[in-house]
């Protein structure tokens, strides 16, 4: 029966491609990750990935490659670089239900938990945007829902290796995307339900252990790959800034520099947003399911994905909603049990109860019109609000103000630029920006020529000598154009 999948790959392409394109790269991310991938279709160096001419390291480049395919592709656009984490969101969308069928589930509850992963308003907004957040996701979904089922499921894992083979991708998807963290994500929860699994059983079985260990071996050959390329060029520091510095460094919160960091009670506090609009359903179905779970693997395993990733992130010092992202999928499915349960109460009440008899009459209908208002309100704000946000947010009049000025012959560089600001001039200029990093090169640079003009972000307006042309708000930031 297609008619549901294919249901679901429509949901999945309007609620995420829809107006994908119709505003401008927003926030701090996107801009970044823009002009990195820019960057690295200008100069077509695809081993080390640059922003302003610097190695940036932060992540491994299964995005930036992604993106900087785009470019080429399509040419430089919002949307072309957006297409990467769009695609992720459909994909992750269709193996959720594609695998919870393959589990035995009720094409009803599969459905239901692809729906309420789709309208997330956290992964909705997040495979919308650039960046590596929407890859980790479904990296992290494939390798545990393969994981689950060549291990947990109904089917014999001794006689398939297809699971093990889709459980390599989901790792080299995840690792390419994110690093170490990308092995973390899924490997927690592996090692939270194999731990429970040999409680429960009251035997350790070695084989449970080594078959993921040797497939995540595997998994990290194309990391190790483009590692070794890394060194190659860069030396020992730059393979130590990806694994140690920007890994280790971030969770331990001994690299200071990157920022993000937050109490360990962060999360916490952030719980009755993180899964709206279906936070009350993931919470109560965790609730109510608590019971089960010393019987039920299959609930004790997403319980597990969602409780163990949470402590890992919990524990890091570096923290962002975004990075609850990869627990969405966990949590869709146990909102979707939940309402089975729901409606199975619903059901029961029909017998006694004249209005649940009604609900129930009218439930196909009820369904359905809350579906399409919930799919509206998301096409609307695709639609009218990202646009409008473009008016605090948006880059481009101040580079088409820099773009102008450029025409005119004055030569314009940035001084000490952000990384957003960096990132939005390469991709919206399409080439290479010159910048300067102390005072002593800007006094020199504006002495030079009074044609010299330079970019900067400052609290407070400069002061003379300084001569302020030109100034641009951009959210909380403001941008300077100043010569002598």
């Amino acid at each position: 029966m297609i008619a549901r999948p294919l249901s679901l790959f429509l949901l999945g392409g309007i609620l995420f491609f829809f107006a994908l394109g119709n505003h401008s790269l927003q926030n701090s991310t996107e801009p970044r990750v823009a002009g990195i991938a820019m960057e690295m279709h200008l100069t077509g160096d695809w081993v080390t990935p640059k922003l302003n001419r610097q190695p940036f390291l932060e992540k491994p480049p299964l995005s930036v490659w992604l993106d900087a395919t785009a470019i080429r592709v399509f040419d430089a656009s919002p949307w072309s670089v957006r297409l990467a984490s769009a695609l992720a969101g459909l994909l992750s969308l269709l193996l959720l239900y594609a695998m919870l069928r393959r589990f035995g589930r009720p094409r009803r509850i599969a459905w239901a938990a692809a729906f309420l992963l789709a309208t997330t308003a956290s992964f909705w907004s997040n495979v919308r945007q650039v960046g590596e957040d929407a890859l980790l996701t479904l990296g992290v979904t494939t390798a545990l829902l393969a994981f689950w089922q060549a291990t947990g499921s109904r089917y014999p894992h001794d006689s398939k290796i297809g699971p093990w083979l889709l459980f390599t991708l989901g790792i080299v998807i995840s690792t390419l995307s994110k690093g170490v963290l990308g092995l973390a994500l899924p490997g927690v929860v592996i090692f939270a339900y194999l731990v429970s699994e040999s409680i429960l059983e009251k035997r350790l079985v070695l084989a449970d252990w080594l078959r993921p260990a040797m497939f995540t071996l595997l998994a990290w050959v194309p990391l190790a790959v483009w590692l070794g390329f890394l060194y190659r060029d860069g030396g020992a520091q730059s393979v130590r800034e990806v694994l140690w510095t920007n890994s280790v460094g971030r969770f331990s919160g001994s690299f200071e520099e990157a920022g993000h960091y937050e109490p360990f009670y962060y999360y916490l506090a952030r719980l009755p947003e993180a899964f709206l609009p279906w936070n009350l359903l993931v919470y109560a179905g965790l609730w109510h399911f608590r019971k089960q779970l010393l019987s039920n693997r299959y609930l004790l395993f997403f319980s597990l994905w969602l409780v163990a990733q949470f402590t890992l992130l919990t524990l890091s010092s570096s923290k962002r909603v975004v990075y609850l992202m990869s627990l969405a999928p966990a949590a869709a499915v146990m909102a979707a049990e939940y309402l089975a349960v729901l409606d199975e109460r619903l059901r029961a009440m029909a017998q006694r109860s004249s209005l649940a008899a009604t609900v129930l009459r009218h439930e196909t209908a009820l369904t359905t019109m809350a579906m399409l208002l919930i799919v509206a309100t998301y096409l609307v704000s695709a639609w009218w609000l990202a646009p409008r946000a473009d008016q605090q947010l948006s880059f481009v009049p101040l580079m088409q103000q820099a773009q102008a000025l450029g025409r005119q012959g004055r030569h314009i560089v940035l001084f000490q630029p952000s990384e957003r600001l960096a990132g939005a001039s390469v991709f919206y200029s399409q080439s290479l920006v010159d910048s300067i990093d102390n005072d002593a090169q800007l006094n020199a640079f504006l002495s030079a020529s009074a044609e010299n003009i330079a970019i900067l972000e400052s609290r407070s307006e400069p002061a003379p000598p300084l001569k302020i042309i030109d100034r641009f708000t951009i959210g909380e930031r403001v941008y300077y154009f100043v010569s002598r």
